[in-house]
């Protein structure tokens, strides 16, 4: 794991520097000090590259956005840190968003358009999670025309972090967004975005999580885990997916377990996604 990471961060400042297609895989093992046969063990293709560092971004993003609206704030301030969390994920991520957003290839490579679709589809969903707790049947009609209103703030505002080096006041654009959010959700009453045509665009790439793929990724984080309470709620969900024996409040316990810890919130997000919870 820390050879790949060391990989995709060299590849960054590179990509950064003169392009995805511009960059050999001979020059990114030279930036690391590693041999060509020590990349390919790590990653097939620099294509490979590409797909995990867009899909490491991309977790760490979804993960982000869902532990907010998920969690147990109060409905006074959940929308002022769920763009908080967002903003601040774009600022230390300004990076590899600034060549993600300038690299066409991500636009031609069908399976890493997919994804990037999927993850999509996920955060839609989280946001609609806190749109139905903070408004409940107040959207009933509308919820949908403002989720797509947040996303736009999110895609228009995070142009500010990506592609600008002055200063900004995150608190002040997370309580400005909050507050424009508000009223929007409060006093839209001609809906466009209905639930049909959600399901439509989001039907190609919101496929459900495998039992394979699922037990293959346990088996990853539990690869050199020490005993811990981590370990042991691991071990125990991992049973479940293999035997489905305990109840959901019992599952939410050992989910919130992992959860806690930044570097399991993928895991913990992928199995509440397949457990329905």
């Amino acid at each position: 794991m820390l050879k790949k990471q060391l990989i995709m961060e060299k590849a960054l400042e590179l990509f950064s520097e003169q392009g995805f297609e511009s960059t050999s895989v001979q020059q990114i093992t030279e930036r690391c000090g590693i041999s060509k046969g020590a990349f390919y063990l790590s990653f097939k293709t620099k294509d490979e590259l590409l797909f995990s560092m867009v899909e490491y971004y991309l977790q760490q993003f979804v993960t982000d956005i869902d532990q907010v609206v998920r969690g147990s704030l109060s409905k006074d301030v959940i929308l002022v840190e769920f763009y908080k969390s967002i903003f601040q994920a774009f600022k230390n991520h300004s990076a590899s968003a600034r060549v993600f957003f300038n690299e066409k290839v991500l636009l031609t490579k069908k399976e890493l358009f997919q994804k990037i679709s999927a993850y999509d589809a996920d955060m839609s969903k989280s946001i609609l999670y806190m749109l139905e707790q903070l408004y409940q049947d107040e959207l009933r009609n509308t919820k949908y025309d403002v989720m797509y209103c947040i996303k736009g703030f999110m895609k228009s505002y995070a142009e500010l972090f990506i592609f600008s080096d002055i200063p900004l006041d995150l608190d002040q654009l997370a309580k400005s967004l909050a507050e424009k959010t508000d009223i929007i959700a409060r006093h839209t009453t001609i809906p466009f975005i209905t639930e049909e045509l959600v399901q439509l665009t989001a039907k190609p790439c919101d496929e459900e999580v495998s039992q394979e793929y699922l037990l293959e990724l346990i088996e990853q984080y539990l690869n050199g885990l020490e005993e811990s309470i981590e370990r042991e709620s691991l071990e125990l969900l991992k049973y479940q997916v293999e035997n489905l024996t305990y109840s959901k409040p019992i599952l939410k316990g050992l989910i919130e377990n992992i959860r806690l810890q930044s570097d399991y919130k993928w895991v913990a997000y992928v199995l509440a996604k397949y457990f329905k919870i």
